[in-house]
Parts: structure tokens; sequence; C-alpha cells
């Protein structure tokens, strides 16, 4: 777990860069989550995937996305003043993620603006890319929260 460094709306600079992981991914865990939610022969299937365009079994682009979420979750979103969040602008897979991938996350805050109707909260707008072991950019997002204000 990373340092509590964010609390509150007003902990969250826009410009600041903020890196976190590792995550570690597994066939198993590919092979069960795609069985249950994304059934498609390159994700549950590795003889098929083997002969599919990506060359072997490769992850759900949501679990991937669940994968990211644990990350902010452990590392990047208030314990205390998290509001959820009302949706995502951008979502974009743009490598497979592998069996035996480590993926890290890194974010950055765009912007970060009072709410204008609720003044005890603001809305905070996050650039998350997922990285692999690699170095490689697997993952892009552009999320929305809410967070309450420092009381």
């Amino acid at each position: 777990m990373a340092d509590r460094t964010f609390e509150y709306f007003e902990d969250y600079v826009p410009g600041t860069t903020h890196e976190f992981g590792t995550i570690k991914v597994t066939e198993a865990e590919i092979l069960e989550f795609a069985t249950k939610y994304d059934p498609q022969p390159f994700h549950i299937d590795p003889a098929a995937a083997a002969e599919s365009p990506y060359g072997g079994l490769i992850a759900s682009g949501w679990h991937t996305a669940s994968l990211m979420m644990r990350l902010l979750a452990d590392n990047y979103l208030s314990k205390v003043a998290s509001l959820g969040s009302p949706g995502i602008d951008e979502l974009r897979w743009l490598k497979p993620v592998r069996p035996g991938d480590e993926l890290r996350v890194r974010v950055t805050v765009l912007e970060a603006r009072p709410s204008k109707s609720k003044p005890d909260r603001g809305l905070v707008h996050s650039r998350i890319e997922l990285f692999n072991q690699d170095g490689e950019r697997v993952f892009q997002a552009i999320a929305l929260n809410f967070l309450s204000r420092r009381p």
C-alpha cells in the first residue's frame, strides 16, 4: 500500500504524476475472468489463442481494466473522501496483456475543480496508464472522480 498522501480533494494537485504497482497477471486469472465475463477464444482457449492474430492467450480488456482499478483502489483513491465516479471519458486498450506480465500504473491529475452545485466536494480528472514490465503502455483511460473537500 502506498503512503496515504491522497486524503481529500485538495490533495489531488493538477499536473502531478504518481506511479504505483505492480500487479502480476497469471494465466489462471485470465482464464477465470474470461470464462465468466468475456468468453472469446483468445481469452479462454490457449490452443485457439495461439492460432489467433495475437499468437497466444491474452487478458480481456475488461480484466485489464479491473487490474487497473485494483491498483487505483490500493494506492490512489482516498479511503476517507472518495465518493465514486460519474464515469470514464476515454478508455483504450493499447497492447495485449499476457500471462506473466507485471503491470504498474501511472496516474496524472489533469484537472481538479470544486463542484459548483455541491460545495462539500470536487471533481478530479485523471489520466490513468498501465505499463507492462517492458515499459510498454498497454492501457489508458481518462477518469472522473468525486472527492470530499477537507473539513
